[in-house]
């Protein structure tokens, strides 16, 4: 019988996975960077968190943004207990000016930038391994990279 109980409780959960609601306060037009930006206040009883992908859904169709990759949310502190969210949101004029003016961070996080360059462990492995080897071996460990 537990099984069943806990499916039941799963199948409700999973229905109420859609019911948040968006509010948006303090909305700024601003022509120079060609973006809106606000404050999100989202609330989402019965849920840890909003994905920012259905925001970002449901923002698109209260503002009528004709690309989903125009919007940008960030900066999003779940309030203690639950059940409400405050975030901050861009809404950009086309994905030129977003290029334009959004950090590369935030265009990494998005998508559009790639992140180059070996990461802070490899780049440590391979000056450690070039401390322990002379002549030849030196060039051979360096020219490994962040590989062993």
């Amino acid at each position: 019988r537990k099984p069943k109980v806990l499916f039941c409780i799963a199948l409700a959960a999973l229905g109420a996975m859609s019911e948040f609601t968006i509010r948006t306060r303090k909305f700024k037009s601003n022509p120079l960077l060609g973006r809106k930006q606000f404050v999100l206040d989202i609330i989402h009883p019965n849920m840890a968190n909003v994905s920012k992908k259905d925001l970002a859904e449901k923002l698109r169709s209260m503002y009528k943004v004709h690309d989903v990759q125009c919007i940008q949310l960030f900066g999003f502190k779940t309030a203690f207990g639950g059940g409400r969210s405050t975030g901050f949101g861009l809404i950009y004029e086309n994905v030129d000016k977003m290029k334009k003016f959004e950090p590369k961070y935030r265009l990494a996080r998005a998508g559009f930038e790639q992140k180059k360059g070996a990461g802070r462990r490899g780049k440590k492995d391979t000056k450690n391994r070039c401390k322990k080897a002379r002549g030849k071996e030196k060039t051979k460990a360096k020219s490994s990279g962040g590989k062993k």
